[in-house]
Protein backbone atom coordinates (compact mmCIF):
# COMPACT_ATOMS: atom_id res chain seq x y z
CA UNK A 1 0.00 0.00 0.00
CA UNK A 2 1.25 3.46 -0.68
CA UNK A 3 0.28 6.53 1.36
CA UNK A 4 2.23 9.69 2.01
CA UNK A 5 2.71 11.39 5.22
CA UNK A 6 0.77 14.10 4.40
CA UNK A 7 -2.34 11.48 3.76
CA UNK A 8 -1.89 9.84 6.88
CA UNK A 9 -2.39 12.57 8.62
CA UNK A 10 -5.16 13.65 6.61
CA UNK A 11 -6.54 10.24 7.51
CA UNK A 12 -5.64 10.37 11.29
CA UNK A 13 -8.36 13.53 11.65
CA UNK A 14 -11.30 11.54 9.79
CA UNK A 15 -13.85 10.22 12.65
CA UNK A 16 -12.35 7.14 14.26
CA UNK A 17 -14.22 3.59 14.80
CA UNK A 18 -12.85 3.58 17.73
CA UNK A 19 -10.34 5.28 20.23
CA UNK A 20 -9.39 5.56 23.85
CA UNK A 21 -6.43 6.11 26.24
CA UNK A 22 -4.55 2.93 26.51
CA UNK A 23 -1.22 2.22 28.09
CA UNK A 24 1.27 0.94 24.99
CA UNK A 25 4.41 -0.77 25.03
CA UNK A 26 6.53 -1.14 21.24
CA UNK A 27 9.06 -3.61 20.24
CA UNK A 28 11.80 -2.61 22.04
CA UNK A 29 13.22 -4.59 24.85
CA UNK A 30 12.92 -2.83 28.11
CA UNK A 31 10.24 -0.42 26.39
CA UNK A 32 7.84 0.78 29.38
CA UNK A 33 4.18 1.50 28.60
CA UNK A 34 2.94 4.55 28.00
CA UNK A 35 -0.41 6.75 28.35
CA UNK A 36 -1.28 7.05 24.45
CA UNK A 37 -4.34 7.95 22.70
CA UNK A 38 -5.37 5.08 20.27
CA UNK A 39 -7.65 5.83 17.36
CA UNK A 40 -8.81 3.06 14.89
CA UNK A 41 -9.36 4.50 11.40
CA UNK A 42 -10.37 2.35 9.05
CA UNK A 43 -7.39 -0.22 8.97
CA UNK A 44 -4.59 2.32 10.60
CA UNK A 45 -4.17 2.26 14.30
CA UNK A 46 -3.00 5.57 15.19
CA UNK A 47 -1.10 6.55 18.44
CA UNK A 48 -0.76 9.73 19.69
CA UNK A 49 0.53 11.61 22.82
CA UNK A 50 -2.64 12.26 24.98
CA UNK A 51 -1.90 16.75 24.32
CA UNK A 52 -0.95 16.65 21.10
CA UNK A 53 -2.97 16.55 17.70
CA UNK A 54 -0.27 14.85 15.17
CA UNK A 55 -0.03 11.12 15.36
CA UNK A 56 3.39 9.54 16.69
CA UNK A 57 3.18 6.53 14.57
CA UNK A 58 0.29 4.60 13.34
CA UNK A 59 0.37 0.62 12.12
CA UNK A 60 -1.40 -0.94 8.99
CA UNK A 61 -3.61 -3.82 10.23
CA UNK A 62 -2.48 -6.07 7.77
CA UNK A 63 -0.81 -9.26 7.93
CA UNK A 64 -1.04 -9.20 11.71
CA UNK A 65 -2.02 -10.70 15.13
CA UNK A 66 -4.01 -9.58 17.19
CA UNK A 67 -3.77 -11.88 20.89
CA UNK A 68 -5.48 -10.87 24.30
CA UNK A 69 -2.07 -11.16 26.41
CA UNK A 70 -3.28 -11.21 29.86
CA UNK A 71 -6.33 -9.75 31.14
CA UNK A 72 -6.88 -6.48 30.25
CA UNK A 73 -4.41 -6.54 27.61
CA UNK A 74 -3.86 -7.32 23.64
CA UNK A 75 -1.01 -7.54 21.65
CA UNK A 76 -0.41 -6.65 18.32
CA UNK A 77 2.46 -8.53 15.90
CA UNK A 78 3.05 -8.33 12.46
CA UNK A 79 3.56 -11.87 10.52
CA UNK A 80 6.91 -10.70 8.62
CA UNK A 81 8.28 -10.28 12.02
CA UNK A 82 6.58 -11.99 14.65
CA UNK A 83 9.19 -10.20 17.25
CA UNK A 84 7.68 -6.41 16.18
CA UNK A 85 5.08 -6.97 18.62
CA UNK A 86 3.10 -3.66 20.62
CA UNK A 87 1.35 -4.41 23.82
CA UNK A 88 -1.82 -2.36 24.59
CA UNK A 89 -3.22 -2.29 28.55
CA UNK A 90 -6.67 -1.45 28.36
CA UNK A 91 -9.21 -0.19 31.74
CA UNK A 92 -10.57 -3.39 31.87
CA UNK A 93 -11.28 -6.88 30.13
CA UNK A 94 -14.73 -5.56 28.48
CA UNK A 95 -12.74 -2.76 27.26
CA UNK A 96 -10.01 -4.99 25.58
CA UNK A 97 -12.83 -7.47 24.37
CA UNK A 98 -14.44 -4.04 22.46
CA UNK A 99 -11.00 -3.65 20.66
CA UNK A 100 -10.72 -6.97 19.77
CA UNK A 101 -13.77 -6.93 18.24
CA UNK A 102 -13.28 -3.31 16.43
CA UNK A 103 -9.67 -5.01 14.83
CA UNK A 104 -11.83 -7.71 13.49
CA UNK A 105 -14.42 -5.38 12.08
CA UNK A 106 -11.82 -3.49 10.90
CA UNK A 107 -10.72 -6.80 8.56
CA UNK A 108 -14.02 -7.35 7.73
CA UNK A 109 -14.28 -3.67 6.29
CA UNK A 110 -11.32 -4.89 3.86
CA UNK A 111 -12.68 -8.34 2.67
CA UNK A 112 -15.89 -6.34 1.85
CA UNK A 113 -13.75 -3.72 -0.58
CA UNK A 114 -11.76 -6.48 -1.68
CA UNK A 115 -14.50 -9.07 -2.01
CA UNK A 116 -12.04 -11.85 -0.55
CA UNK A 117 -10.62 -12.80 2.30
CA UNK A 118 -6.61 -11.99 2.82
CA UNK A 119 -6.28 -14.87 5.14
CA UNK A 120 -7.15 -17.33 2.52
CA UNK A 121 -3.23 -16.40 0.70
CA UNK A 122 -1.83 -17.60 3.94
CA UNK A 123 -3.76 -21.04 4.09
CA UNK A 124 -5.58 -19.81 7.74
CA UNK A 125 -8.94 -21.33 8.22
CA UNK A 126 -11.52 -19.32 9.21
CA UNK A 127 -11.68 -21.99 12.08
CA UNK A 128 -8.15 -21.11 13.03
CA UNK A 129 -8.61 -17.74 13.27
CA UNK A 130 -9.79 -17.44 16.63
CA UNK A 131 -8.75 -20.17 19.39
CA UNK A 132 -9.15 -20.75 23.09
CA UNK A 133 -6.16 -22.58 24.32
CA UNK A 134 -6.10 -21.84 27.89
CA UNK A 135 -9.14 -22.02 30.21
CA UNK A 136 -9.05 -21.38 34.44
CA UNK A 137 -8.34 -24.43 35.56
CA UNK A 138 -10.58 -23.47 38.74
CA UNK A 139 -13.85 -23.67 37.34
CA UNK A 140 -14.45 -20.10 37.51
CA UNK A 141 -15.39 -17.93 34.58
CA UNK A 142 -12.62 -15.73 33.72
CA UNK A 143 -11.36 -13.81 30.91
CA UNK A 144 -9.64 -15.98 27.74
CA UNK A 145 -6.05 -16.72 28.44
CA UNK A 146 -5.22 -16.28 24.93
CA UNK A 147 -7.82 -15.72 22.46
CA UNK A 148 -6.00 -15.38 18.76
CA UNK A 149 -6.84 -12.96 15.32
CA UNK A 150 -4.85 -12.83 12.69
CA UNK A 151 -5.75 -10.01 10.64
CA UNK A 152 -4.58 -9.18 7.08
Amino acid sequence: MRYNEKELQALSRQPAEMAAELGMRGPKKGSVAKRRLVKLVVNFLFYFRPDEAEPLGALLLERCRVAQEEPGGFSISFVEDLSRKYHFECCSQEQCQEWMEALRRARNEIRKMTGKDPLEQFGISEEARFQLNSLPKDGRTACVGSQLAVLD
